[in-house]
């Protein structure tokens, strides 16, 4: 979110002579990007871009830390000034009783106040106008000017208004209506943070917006000075629910440092003295259920300059730690740093603290040299994501349209007993209960919701999930897809895993009958098992192999085979053989009869009968047809024998 500050307003906590574009400078090279500065009268504006995981930043007294800390790192004299806060003396009695939840407010501070409503100094007005805030009165300008100063959004009742002796801080039942300050009507959804009074009835809307019937008004002479320092997820999904997107709604979704609420409470009072003539006439509630945590962070000072790549004088880190409201010390070559509550949901690990170091050194300052490099390390060209990428290039080349399906799966999709699932501990919804493991049923899902068309071939590489006992589970890349055409063949699939296995520089690529599916194949590479083809239907196939073992076979290698300066023989070879006989079986019995038999290739099938076509090829000489025919001979021979087969 974006900020305005007057110069002015800026310089009241920061001594400084520096300009201010200087100033916006410097900012921006070290610390928040200010954006522009532009003259306002006699004074200068900064539009400042904040990052929402620095809510401190978010505030005139958080701007002016950084500043004084930016400019005394770069050789400028400058002072941070933090605001003088003072308890006032109060008197020993309580006028309202506030019943807290710890689980959606982590800390409310109170005080009733007798005040005289009126405008606000010229000097106050002027400052919130050029921040973006519309001035209104004295005491509605004191909350704001309290939050943009402070950092803390504070809220202020008509206490004569709320006529309670209580205030219980509860969620919202779904249903109950309320009436903003802006007039408008809510039904909330519940679960929203609201305050009721002893009637049960709804007065504000905490850390949102006030509301209609206990707003301050002309009338008013007695406030609850309140701020509440809420559970900040409460307030972001409550405020996008109803879509009151206010100043104080989007800071106090930021998980605000609670310990700012005391502060704003004080400074809020003396404002009130100042501008409304204030008295206080209770005494101040504290309840603070969930207080902050401390936190100490530890880092060597040898792992602080390899980081950052230059070394950095020990004591100038203190001072820029320091300077941003860290305490820290150094001994034994480590900086222990103690973590300030504004900054505990933001610096966490030991390299938030060299982060905080480095920024403020300047990372222009940093020298732009390449790491050294003693060996020059060659460059892997085929790794997976070359081979991946090779995959899918000749898979659309062959026709084939790559598609994307969800790794999590229903029951219903689930191939294999439920007990071996990855189960997901927060489905969205009943369709994404499991991991997936295998890609098939995903794919057949993509040809169900596209029934119109006739024809398809589709492929998708992705993780398939094997649970495996007290670890994470196991995540294999798998290709799968899916042919579907009115004629097709089991051969024309088994091409298709035959050539992208050459494209890959993988030999010894073998079929077997299934051992998974009643129609189909199932593929080795030498002794390990790849994948499968499975026959659906006529019109539909598919096949799924392991992706990671194709990979660990795959080689740009390439073996030189000289063209033989002889021809080979080639005829056709027809037999007739029982349908349980295995082609692959047969064509082996072929090639092994003779080391002349180049190549042996499955041309036609019918019923009982099958056609090989056979190169018969010698690379020193031509073969003669008396030397064919012995080999032929000899084939048959074999084949009627071990297959009792017989030539047609």
């Amino acid at each position: 979110m974006n900020i305005k500050i007057l110069d002015s307003w800026l310089r009241e906590y920061v001594k400084t002579k520096a300009s201010p574009e200087k100033i916006g400078e410097l900012l921006s090279l070290s610390s928040v990007s200010v954006e522009r500065i532009e003259k306002y009268g006699d004074d200068f504006t900064y539009d400042i871009e904040v990052t929402t995981n620095r809510p401190d930043l978010m505030s005139v007294v958080g701007i002016a830390r950084e500043t004084a800390t930016v400019l005394t790192q770069n050789g400028i004299e400058a002072q941070f000034l933090p605001p003088t806060l003072t308890k006032p003396q109060t008197p020993k009695k309580a006028l309202i009783e506030i019943k807290n939840d710890p689980k959606l407010v982590n800390r409310l501070c109170a005080v009733v106040m007798e005040v005289k409503i009126g405008d606000s100094p010229k000097e106050i007005s002027n400052r919130l106008e050029a921040s973006g805030t519309r001035s209104l009165n004295n005491l509605i300008d004191v909350t704001n000017y309290v939050m943009k100063t402070i950092g803390h959004p504070s809220h202020v009742f008509d206490f004569d208004r709320l006529n309670t002796k209580a205030l219980v801080i509860r969620e919202a039942r779904k249903g109950e209506i309320i009436k903003t300050l802006d007039g408008k009507d809510y039904s909330l959804n519940g679960g929203e943070i609201v305050a009721v009074d002893d009637k049960d009835e709804i007065v504000d809307l905490l850390g949102i917006m006030g509301l209609a019937n206990s707003v301050v008004s002309e009338k008013t002479k007695r406030i609850l000075y309140f701020i509440n320092n809420n559970e900040p997820t409460k307030i972001r999904k409550a405020s996008m629910a109803l879509g009151i997107r206010t100043e104080a709604a989007v800071v106090n979704e930021k998980n605000l440092d609670a310990e700012l609420a005391f502060d704003a409470l004080l400074y809020g009072i003396a404002l009130f003295q100042q501008i409304a003539k204030g008295e206080v006439i209770s005494e101040i509630i504290d309840i603070y259920p969930n207080k902050v945590k401390e936190k100490t962070i530890e880092v060597s000072l040898e792992k602080i300059n390899k980081v950052i790549g230059v070394n950095i004088d020990p004591q100038k880190a203190l001072k820029s730690l320091s300077g941003l409201g860290f305490k820290a010390q150094v001994g034994n070559g480590k900086i222990k740093v103690e973590v300030p509550s504004f900054r505990i949901g933001d610096v966490e690990i030991e390299e938030d603290i060299i982060e905080e170091i480095a920024r403020i050194y300047g990372y222009h300052n940093l020298p732009s040299t390449l790491p050294s490099q003693t060996q020059i390390i060659p460059h892997q060209f085929a790794n997976e994501f070359y081979w991946e990428t090779k995959v899918k290039q000749a898979m659309k080349y062959w026709g084939f349209t790559e598609v994307y399906t969800y790794s999590m799966v229903s029951e219903g999709l689930f191939e294999g007993p439920l007990e071996e699932a990855v189960e997901i501990n927060n489905p969205l919804n009943e369709e994404f209960v499991y991991m997936r493991k295998t890609l098939v049923p995903s794919l057949l899902q993509v040809v169900s919701n596209n029934k119109s068309l006739d024809e398809m071939k589709i492929f998708e590489i992705a993780n398939v999930y094997y649970k495996r006992a007290n670890d994470l589970p196991s995540e294999i890349m798998t290709l799968a897809g899916i042919v579907k055409k009115p004629k097709l063949n089991f051969y024309e699939i088994k091409g298709i895993i035959e050539q992208l296995c050459f494209d890959l520089g993988i030999k010894d690529l073998s079929f077997k009958q299934s051992e998974k599916t009643g129609n189909g194949a199932s593929i080795y590479l030498g002794q390990e098992y790849l994948g499968e083809i499975e026959i659906l239907d006529t019109h539909l196939i598919d096949f799924e192999i392991d992706f990671e073992i194709l990979l660990k076979h795959a080689t740009q290698k390439k073996e030189y085979k000289p063209l033989s300066k002889f021809p080979p023989i080639v005829e056709d070879l027809s037999i007739v053989v029982g349908v349980n006989i295995k082609t692959e079986d047969l064509i082996t019995n072929i090639r092994s009869q003779s080391n002349l038999v180049s190549e042996v290739n499955l041309k036609d099938s019918y019923k009982d009968s099958r056609t090989f076509h056979i190169n018969y090829q010698d690379p020193e000489k031509n073969l003669t047809n008396e030397e064919v025919s012995k080999i032929r001979e000899k084939i048959i021979a074999s084949l009627k024998e071990k297959f009792k087969a017989s030539v047609r």
